[in-house]
């Protein structure tokens, strides 16, 4: 388990390449109940504007948090988490995406024994995930 005071404001705890496919949409959507076809049908993505189909929000924020959880060894210790969706992540029916997940100490509260780490998300080398930041209690 990691320590406040080994933690420097900079350093990388976790870094992470996810990648989804197709399949791993439609999984997410039979879990969370979220069967909207913008999700796994490009037709259907189309006629409402869109350039193909997306990975859900929730998907995407969930596995950017993961590699904290992971590091913090305790998901107990995630004690704020919060992002804004800056970009969607478009998933390919043959490639799938792949999203990168860099996870860097960007401020510590020593009275609080709280790290702030600040998740940089991306796909296609664009941010997907702005401001994106958790709060854990170490």
């Amino acid at each position: 388990m990691p320590e406040l005071t080994d933690l420097t404001v900079g350093d990388i705890v976790a870094e992470r390449s996810v990648t989804l496919t197709r399949d791993s949409l439609v999984r997410y959507a039979g879990a969370s109940g979220d069967f909207n076809p913008i999700h796994y049908r490009d037709d259907v993505a189309a006629s409402v504007g869109l350039p193909g189909v997306l990975a859900h929000g929730m998907l995407t924020m969930g596995l950017a948090v993961q590699p904290v959880v992971d590091w913090a060894g305790d998901p107990a210790r995630v004690v704020d988490y919060q992002v804004r969706f800056t970009r969607p992540v478009l998933v390919d029916p043959q490639d799938g995406a792949v999203v990168r997940i860099v996870a860097k100490v960007g401020a510590l509260d020593v009275e609080a024994s709280v790290a702030r780490i600040d998740l940089a998300v991306s796909f296609d080398d664009a941010t997907v995930l702005g401001k994106a930041q958790v709060r854990v209690r170490l």
